[in-house]
């Protein structure tokens, strides 16, 4: 399928209590309902979704670079609470109430930590990074990530070191050769491959501590309080993707109240690309009359 990837239609930045940037990419009408955006590992603002969806849903998609990546001002040694810190302060600052959420990828446990906070009204995680240094996993996962996340967990500085040596074109190639055929299909689109590499070079324009510090945080344990959770959340993946979840969210939809999820016959981690106006839909109605 040819997808239409476009550049922010709005761009910019924030500054936050305490004087740090917070840079914020939107597409769709200034008027529209607001949905953040809580990107994937290693990307900026730049590369959003739903593009030929958002003016039809009346949706306004704003996406956030974390602290360190992209224009956003580095916090050494941040946490998830943090990261909900700075979306009350975006959302109060730019007047958007309790908007709702879309977590991809890396970005889902931070938009978890934001649902569980109650910091927005609803969310959708999207081929979401699950908690994988969660006991019940540990078995599931191959011998090097394994020792990966025993790092994350025992040493999380001593692991922030070994993740601050990726670089733009190593998680590029890291992408592209673990990716089912269904997701290259996608990513190798001339138009999205530009603004995915854009969005990796971007984030990385501080060097990697930001990614670094992003994945030791996702790869050890989250200490979200997953059960707290009472706003409606939908878990979205491909039944092709095993990259991201080793059950495909089953027991990460076990541990969040009322959460749904759904598996998507034929689709891989593209999902947010590939079923973006069935995921903002699904999102819009949970809020309907509410």
């Amino acid at each position: 399928m040819d997808l239409h990837v476009i550049d922010p239609v709005r761009i910019g930045t924030e500054q936050l209590p305490g004087g740090r940037l917070l840079g914020w990419a939107e597409w769709g009408p200034e008027d529209g309902t607001p949905v953040l955006f809580s990107p994937g590992a290693a990307t900026s603002r730049h590369l959003g979704f739903g593009a030929d969806a958002l003016d039809g849903l009346g949706v306004r998609l704003i996406s956030l670079d974390r602290p360190g990546l992209g224009a956003s001002s580095p916090l050494p040694g941040r946490t998830f609470g943090d990261f909900v810190d700075d979306v009350r302060a975006f959302a109060g600052q730019r007047g958007l109430g309790r908007p709702l959420m879309v977590g991809n990828s890396q970005g889902a446990p931070f938009a978890l930590a934001c649902a569980a906070a109650g910091a927005v009204r609803a969310l959708a995680v999207v081929s979401g990074a699950d908690e994988i240094a969660e006991p019940g996993f540990t078995d599931a996962l191959p011998e090097e990530l394994r020792r990966l996340v025993d790092l994350a967990v025992a040493d999380p500085a001593a692991a922030e070191q070994v993740f601050a040596g990726f670089t733009p074109q190593g998680m590029w190639d890291m992408v592209m050769s673990n990716s089912p055929e269904c997701d290259l299909a996608v990513y190798q689109q001339p138009a999205f491959a530009a603004a995915y590499r854009r969005a990796l070079d971007e984030a990385f324009a501080q060097g990697a501590a930001g990614y670094a510090r992003d994945t030791a945080l996702a790869m050890g344990r989250w200490e979200i309080g997953l059960s707290d959770i009472s706003v409606p959340v939908d878990l979205w993946y491909g039944e092709k993707d095993m990259s991201h979840s080793p059950d495909q969210g089953i027991r990460l939809a076990s541990r969040i109240p009322g959460a749904a999820r759904h598996l998507v016959p034929g689709a891989g981690g593209a999902v947010l690309w590939t079923h973006s106006e069935q995921a903002l839909s699904t999102l819009l109605g949970r809020v309907a009359g509410r």
